[in-house]
């Protein structure tokens, strides 16, 4: 492809952004940092779990936002009784007593693990193949998934009760963790206008699956400057105690760094972030503008820094 050909891309890929954010807006309001991460997780093949108490919209952001995308969309109800059948699909007799596999909601474009934290990790874990591979295995026979796929899981915060932490193998496969915050005033008075009445918006799908590739592939096509890549690496290496340059941070306050897949993520995401900045090709600053969603779930902190008040977010702030 000519340079031409991708500059006028890029051109389209941003257009394509400020479509759908408006298409989202009209159902959901404020919130545009968690919206612009949504996005770029589906524009960079990545997964997203969104973090939050109760009622504040995590669900109906992931329902406004497969309707925008011209995609298949299946919703999933963890439950503590739900079984990895119930996900993934299973084998049954038919009449002619054949065995014929019926498919489970994995098999489609957009999943929605609604309250992912509320089945134990054995379902849970249905989800990793699916995530990662793009396919899943039952009774020993390999199914592909249909492209684009995404999971688009949501959490409260595992403090509260009838929860399970998820397993650290899981969390990694997700390429951000977006935490959801309370609205603001006058956020929340624009919310209560719009919800009290009997008028609803009507959301239009603005992409389709193979738009949504295109994008996919013109992210990855970015080019990204030696310098930027070793920042993402050094980042990720500076999470992780006792490694070769682990930082004084990670040493004191840290059980566990990011591993591969965070550098991997922070460059993909800066690639995002830069086109979606009107650059072409992203700098620091861009791998600066993802760092805390990409490491916040792949660092784990030791008693010290939970008795000396260092989250999470705080320690990757200091190392940025």
């Amino acid at each position: 492809m000519s340079e031409q050909n991708e500059i006028t891309d890029a051109k389209e890929f941003v257009a394509s952004f400020e479509k759908l954010k408006s298409e989202i807006s009209k159902i959901i309001v404020g919130q545009e940092e968690v919206v612009r991460l949504l996005i770029t997780s589906i524009f960079c093949q990545g997964h997203s779990l969104l973090v939050g108490v109760p009622g504040l919209a995590k669900t109906l952001l992931i329902q406004t936002l497969s309707q925008s995308l011209n995609l298949d969309f299946n919703r999933i109800q963890f439950t503590p009784d739900l079984m990895p059948s119930d996900i993934l699909g299973a084998e049954t007799l038919d009449q002619n007593k054949n065995f014929k596999f019926v498919k489970g909601p994995i098999f489609s474009n957009i999943i929605l693990a609604d309250e992912i934290n509320r089945t134990p990790p054995k379902t849970q874990s249905a989800l990793l193949e699916a995530m990662q591979e793009y396919s899943v295995t039952v009774a020993g026979h390999h199914y592909e998934l249909s492209r684009p796929f995404f999971v688009l899981a949501t959490q409260n915060p595992i403090e509260q009760e009838g929860t399970y932490p998820l397993p650290e193998a899981q969390l990694d496969r997700f390429m951000f963790m977006i935490k959801l915050d309370y609205p603001d005033y006058a956020s929340e008075v624009e919310i209560v206008k719009n919800t009290t009445t009997d008028n609803q918006e009507t959301v239009n799908p603005v992409l389709t699956g193979e738009e949504v590739m295109k994008f996919q592939h013109l992210v990855r096509k970015v080019p990204v400057p030696d310098n930027v890549v070793e920042y993402a690496v050094s980042l990720t290496h500076k999470t992780r105690p006792g490694a070769e340059k682990s930082s004084e941070l990670a040493n004191n306050f840290l059980e566990w760094g990011g591993g591969p897949r965070a550098s991997q993520y922070l460059i993909l995401g800066a690639k995002c972030n830069a086109l979606l900045s009107g650059k072409f090709s992203p700098d620091i600053e861009d791998v600066q503008a993802v760092a805390v969603p990409i490491l916040r779930h792949r660092i784990v902190r030791n008693f010290r820094a939970e008795a000396e008040g260092y989250t999470e977010e705080r320690i990757i702030k200091e190392l940025l």
